[in-house]
């Protein structure tokens, strides 16, 4: 297939059934399985709630739905198979569909379809539970071999660091940082550095060296971050030097610490929707910070306040005055910044507080950013800079 063939076939896919016979080829064998699979979803339903173009479409059919998804899984590769399961539950409100088993099985599990099962939690028949359980898990293992190491290796660095004495015993002396420290010291003739300052590192400890305290906004646009954020929070409470609380809300608070053994638990115990009341979640979170100068606060919310604006206001700054290191993410996801609420975000800001959207793979360092109390303002800068270009 020379190159103009293969745009025009590109093209004749992108525009759908409205294109055929207009100066296009047609489509045959897997190329029109493909432009089926893609018009039953792209070319159905218009803002009549009627068939506009090819009279393709999905409809309510759970023998339909179940056979659409075997022809994506097998024509397109699983990153765009999970682009257009999410198209269709969003665009044909097939999430109903996703209570039968033989449904959830046919699905490609993500990170999105996680948060859609966790939406429908309350109102899961038993029968189908069991298998979302398992569908959670796969995702859940997933995100933490992708997570978990650099986390934990992020972390256990910056908390070395901050510890870090300039008059060490001999067994805790790190040579490399002291040698590189010392090197205006070095002497020519003895061929050798003479260091004037010894750099190294705290005795080991089982100490709690920081608190960690996750508050989660589980209303119903943020179901990314809850997946990320329960993740997060598990891997961290298995590092004995941190002490990590997760708290999620709506306008109700739910501790789920006690299950951060589990994600899976964790993520069950989520409730997606409802309204927020941010202030009293924090004033919750407030409850959980005995020591404020080894504390880490952090808040993931999209800033939509139903609570008490101006009472959040000041708790957030009353921590921020007692030492606390208080962060805002208004996501924890790899779709970068949603809406928020501006005021309420440059309110914080004035503060002392940046709220910004956070990817997943940039959630490590700024923990070790907090841990070590650097300004976590250059992430925000980097955070909106990569925002942009998505």
């Amino acid at each position: 297939m020379t190159g103009d063939e293969e745009r025009l076939r590109r093209w004749r896919m992108v525009l759908g059934g409205a294109a055929a016979g207009d100066g296009f080829r047609e489509l045959t064998g897997a190329e029109a399985a493909m432009d089926a699979a893609l018009g039953a979803l792209y070319d159905s339903g218009g803002d009549d709630g009627q068939a506009k173009g090819r009279s393709a479409g999905l409809g309510g059919s759970a023998p339909r739905v179940a056979r659409w998804l075997g022809d994506i899984r097998e024509y397109f590769p699983s990153t765009v198979v999970q682009v257009m399961q999410q198209d269709a539950i969003e665009r044909l409100n097939l999430t109903s569909l996703l209570l039968e088993p033989e449904m959830l099985a046919a699905v490609e599990a993500d990170v999105h379809l996680v948060g859609t099962l966790l939406s429908l939690n309350r109102v899961m028949p038993d029968r189908t539970k069991e298998l979302a359980r398992q569908v959670v898990r796969k995702v859940v293992d997933e995100l933490e071999r992708r997570i978990a190491q650099k986390t934990r290796a992020a972390v256990t660095g910056a908390l070395n660091r901050a510890t870090r004495v300039n008059r060490p015993r001999h067994a805790d002396i790190d040579w490399d940082r002291t040698i590189r420290a010392n090197l205006k010291h070095y002497q020519p003739e003895h061929r050798t550095v003479v260091p004037e300052r010894l750099i190294g590192y705290g005795r080991r400890t089982s100490a709690v060296q920081r608190d960690v305290v996750l508050c989660v906004d589980q209303s119903g646009s943020m179901a990314a971050s809850v997946v990320y954020s329960g993740v997060f929070s598990a891997v961290l409470a298995t590092m004995r030097s941190l002490r990590t609380s997760l708290v999620v809300f709506d306008t109700a608070v739910v501790d789920l610490t006690e299950q951060l053994s589990d994600p899976v638990e964790v993520l069950f115990g989520t409730q997606l929707g409802g309204g927020t009341d941010i202030n009293r979640a924090i004033a919750y979170g407030q409850t959980l910070i005995t020591r404020p100068q080894e504390s880490i606060f952090v808040l993931i919310s999209d800033l939509y306040e139903g609570g008490v604006r101006d009472e959040m206001l000041r708790r957030v700054a009353a921590m921020v005055a007692s030492g606390t290191q208080v962060i805002v993410l208004l996501a924890l996801s790899d779709e970068g910044a949603p809406a928020y609420d501006h005021e309420n975000a440059a309110a914080l800001a004035a503060l002392g507080v940046p709220a910004f959207a956070c990817t997943p793979d940039m959630f490590p360092d700024l923990m070790a950013a907090a841990i070590e109390r650097r300004d976590v303002k250059a992430f925000a800068e980097r955070a909106t800079e990569e925002g942009a270009g998505r």
